[in-house]
């Protein structure tokens, strides 16, 4: 089946991709399972030297991904190009991971025993359409580190940098079948990628909806999977905070991407005594935000990534006695939104549903208690801000908060050299850091009796 894919920002049709059926995917995963078994018997030091190879690839064709991930997904051309070095970068972190995946030697009585960590087989990653390229890779480089076989499924909306990542990889010299692209519905090949009994782990990020589907498919084949969810994030602002500096900051920590990122501090927390002064600095910044064509080297805000989306988004502000104020955005063809702030009360829908989409709320809070306590009243626990001089109530504050990344002063919580996971509905185990490919392997313990 061919499917048209879209570019958002001028709704013209920038390619034809061919979307594999369970067929098709039966058939990469058998050439997977036999290609895993190579590539899981070669040397250390030779695995690693693919994964730089393919670095070294991507590194050559970063202008290239990034002109496809403008047309395909929106995203501005300065942050493309961030995100296609991000994927060369990644590479080079985990090829330095194969000859250090080491096991452990235990004393017992009568022998000896030692441990090894052994691939767990074929995994299979269901990358989302906001950051098609960056969160493709963290489940992919760990996993081919570690020795096993990848089937990457790409967003329906946004397959194509996945591809020519894929593509890429093969020119680099990775083996067929150790990592195979394959374009496809989600009710089609994802539910076989997870379903399939050869198919050993599954590693998807998206929404919480469908997040629980992903994990009762698992569960059917005891099936250990990774999950990166939604998020609802608190960026909270206390009284004696550089308040010029967490306002400037704070479009940055939700508008990026048109605040398609589930890390996005949508729920903006300020203490009620210095809420004014906060609204009085974050308008003009609000207002400057740079909404346009993503070819534009001054663009910061590209469009949203769908038609569907768009709507989805605007739904959310039906009632404009809550809008405090509003960026602007193009007119004319696009899916374009512009950045939206609201001061709804704590009960309504826009505070507890996640929606993705360039508009945040801001709530007052009272003293340290309620800022904890008004952070942690979501489903969700995935990423937030915490913006205080004081050293003891940002230990405090981010001990208390139900999140698993955190940043204080500062609204950047993700690098690839430290775990990344989120509490609650926000999903299951870590990704990134140094011990990521150890999710990738099993544990296999011997015991060497001594006569």
């Amino acid at each position: 089946m061919s499917t048209a894919i879209i570019n958002p920002a001028d709704e013209t049709v920038v390619a034809h991709v061919e979307f594999a059926d369970r067929e098709a995917t039966d058939a990469a995963v058998a050439r997977a399972v036999v290609a895993q078994r190579a590539w899981a018997a070669l040397a250390p030091a030779a695995r690693a030297a693919h994964l730089r190879a393919i670095a070294d690839m991507v590194e050559a064709h970063v202008p290239e991904l990034a002109d496809l991930e403008v047309a395909n997904a929106g995203h501005p051309i300065g942050q493309a190009r961030g995100e296609a070095q991000a994927v060369a970068d990644v590479l080079r972190y985990y090829a330095a991971t194969p000859e250090r995946l080491t096991g452990s030697q235990i004393p017992v009585a009568g022998g000896w025993d030692v441990t090894f960590c052994e691939p767990i087989g074929v995994v299979g990653v269901i990358s989302p359409w906001n950051f098609p390229l960056p969160i493709a890779i963290w489940g992919v480089a760990p996993a081919l580190a570690a020795g096993c076989a990848v089937i990457l499924k790409p967003a329906e909306w946004t397959p194509l940098t996945s591809i020519r990542l894929g593509e890429l990889a093969r020119e680099a010299g990775l083996p067929e079948g150790v990592l195979t692209v394959l374009p496809g519905r989600g009710d089609v090949v994802g539910e076989r990628l997870v379903s399939h009994p050869e198919v050993r782990k599954i590693v998807f990020t998206g929404s919480t909806a469908t997040g629980r589907r992903v994990m009762a498919g698992c569960a059917e084949n005891i099936k250990p999977v990774t999950l990166e969810l939604g998020g609802k994030s608190a960026n909270i602002v206390f009284a004696d905070a550089d308040l010029e500096l967490a306002a400037a900051s704070a479009p940055g920590g939700v508008f990026d991407n048109a605040g398609q990122d589930c890390c996005a501090r949508s729920r903006i927390l300020v203490e009620a005594r210095v809420l004014d002064r906060f609204l009085e600095l974050l308008e003009p910044a609000v207002r400057a935000v740079a909404v346009g064509d993503p070819r534009s080297e001054t663009t910061e805000v590209g469009p949203l990534v769908a038609a569907a989306h768009r709507e989805r988004v605007a739904s959310f502000v039906d009632d404009e006695s809550i809008v405090a104020f509003r960026g602007t955005c193009p007119e004319g063809p696009g899916f374009w939104y512009p950045p939206t702030v609201l001061l709804p009360p704590r009960e309504h829908r826009t505070v507890h549903e996640e929606i993705f989409g360039p508009v945040v709320v801001v709530l007052p809070f009272e003293d340290e208690a309620d800022a904890v306590a008004l952070a942690n009243d979501s489903i969700f626990g995935l990423s937030g801000s915490i913006w205080t001089r004081d050293v003891g109530r940002a230990l405090r504050v981010s001990r208390g908060v139900q999140a698993g990344n955190l940043s204080v002063n500062s609204h950047s919580s993700v690098r690839f050299s430290t775990p990344f996971g989120g509490y609650k509905q926000s999903g299951i185990g870590r990704e990134l850091g140094p011990d990521a490919p150890y999710a990738f392997t099993e544990t296999k313990n011997v015991f060497l009796a001594d006569s």
